[in-house]
């Protein structure tokens, strides 16, 4: 066994890989007061600000160092839940570029709402915008940096894990694309001698 050691200002996350390849059988789906809509026009900054809201308390950047025009290029198939104020409280963007395949690119609620039971509505959602009828793979990664229950309510949909990787990479903290306070539960290793 061994560890491998990250310089100061570096992050580590273990990433599993997960698939469905059969639509799963149809199942009631659970009460929410939220609603699911396509957001085909948005805005890059209307997205980074909704990505950096959900994705913020779990290091989410990828996003975020992109250019406008990059990143409209970059934006799948984007749909925005909302409360019944109609405010943006989570996104579920899909790639269906490969063919007769899905991949959950984002998925994820605002922070406040972590822990109240909305997130297997949610998975319910992305799941029915997922399998067409042309779709015979669903697949999506989720890794260490994630809500803790992310992995588990992906096993439990009837994802199978299929491969890990360990990615590593700049805090983005420390690059300014998100607050330095921003997931507090992940410490702020720069370097620097407090």
């Amino acid at each position: 066994m061994g560890l491998t050691e990250l310089p100061p200002g570096e992050l580590g996350a273990v990433v599993t890989y997960l698939e469905m390849t059969e639509r799963p059988r149809p199942r009631p789906t659970p009460a929410s007061p939220f609603q699911v809509r396509s957001w085909p026009d948005v805005a890059p900054a209307q997205y980074r600000t909704l990505f950096e809201r959900v994705g913020g308390p779990w290091l989410w950047f990828s996003r975020l160092r992109m250019d406008d025009a990059t990143l409209a290029a970059s934006i799948g198939e984007l749909h925005v839940i909302t409360d019944r104020a109609r405010i943006e409280v989570g996104m579920i963007e899909l790639d269906f570029t490969e063919e007769a395949t899905c991949l959950i690119r984002f998925l994820g609620l605002v922070s406040e709402l972590a822990g109240r039971g909305h997130g297997e509505w949610l998975l319910a959602q992305t799941l029915a915008l997922a399998w067409r009828t042309e779709v015979r793979r669903v697949h999506v990664h989720t890794c260490t940096l994630d809500h803790p229950a992310a992995l588990p309510a992906y096993l439990k949909a009837g994802f199978k894990a299929y491969k890990r990787a360990l990615e590593t990479f700049p805090d983005p903290r420390l690059l300014g694309l998100l607050p330095r306070e921003a997931a507090p539960k992940t410490p702020l290793i720069d370097g620097s001698l407090a």
